[in-house]
């Protein structure tokens, strides 16, 4: 009768099926922030007068950045002892195992966010365009990206929390090793949490109209989002055996970011922070010529 009050969750993880070929809930929430957040991206850009060519080059930079950052983040803060041996390593790469495609099932967030800052560095190095003045626009769209992401995984029936008695609890019929009782949706409420997060970095970019101090919107996000990341961990179940570590694994990744964030912050209202758009070097696109 108890089992009435709760969530069962048995939903199919794919999306699309077209032959062989599937399209995961997961892969499409993916591709679908990308694309919204390169309008988004655009719509910035255009209105600080600045090459809409830019914005174009910076999606390519965070995709590949994102995937591949993530990736080797699970890989190597999560299952070292799989991946980092001779018969494994290069599963990292290329997702096939036991000669099936396997996709990149393991992305981590922490993975992501140094590929990201990575990323941003070879970005302006290339184009000479202020990094702290990317960062506070950049980060809007990234949560709204973990938003769709972690809402794959709830699609996926993964990254499930604790067991709990309270109301909105989730059976994950798909999963067996969640086992029969019901389980914190850990993925909802991080999805909902970014979801606020996208929302209110949106709300106090428009009010100031792009007119931000370089870097403070992104210090205030990155204490939020890790914040978020380090209080909702105490719901979800471990993955790395860390004994009897207060802080799990993905709360210990998370304080160094909330301690970056602190600082720009401080630093930012210090003036300590390059302000502006563009810094020494740059140089406009060049015109392409048309065709007659």
């Amino acid at each position: 009768m108890l089992d009435l009050l709760y969530i069962h969750w048995n939903a199919d993880p794919v999306l699309i099926h077209i032959g062989d070929f599937s399209l995961r809930w997961y892969s499409f929430g993916f591709l679908f922030a990308f694309i919204f957040g390169y309008l988004i991206l655009t719509r910035m850009f255009k209105q600080q007068n600045v090459d809409v060519r830019h914005a174009d080059a910076l999606v390519v930079y965070m995709f590949l950045a994102v995937l591949i950052g993530a990736r080797l983040g699970h890989c190597l803060f999560y299952e070292p002892g799989y991946y980092l041996t001779s018969d494994h390593w290069w599963e990292m790469i290329i997702p096939i195992s036991d000669g099936h495609f396997t996709g990149y099932q393991g992305l981590a967030s922490h993975g992501a966010a140094v590929g990201i800052l990575f990323a941003l560095w070879l970005f302006y190095k290339q184009k000479h365009i202020n990094t702290w003045w990317v960062l506070d626009r950049i980060c809007i769209v990234v949560a709204l990206g973990g938003a769709f992401i972690r809402f794959g995984n709830f699609m996926n029936s993964e990254i499930w929390g604790y067991e709990t008695t309270v109301p909105w609890g989730v059976i994950f019929e798909r999963d067996h090793s969640a086992g029969p009782n019901p389980r914190h949706p850990t993925q909802l409420y991080e999805s909902v949490c970014y979801l606020i997060l996208f929302v209110v970095s949106l709300l106090v970019y428009r009010k100031k109209r792009g007119d931000l101090h370089n870097g403070r919107l992104f210090g205030w996000w990155l204490i939020a989002l890790f914040m978020i990341r380090i209080l909702l961990e105490f719901t979800k179940v471990r993955t790395v055996d860390l004994g009897n570590s207060f802080f799990s694994m993905g709360q210990w990744l998370s304080v160094p970011f909330v301690l970056l964030g602190a600082t720009l912050v401080v630093m930012s209202h210090k003036g300590l922070l390059h302000e502006g758009i563009y810094t020494e070097g740059y140089q406009p696109p060049k015109e392409t010529k048309k065709k007659k």
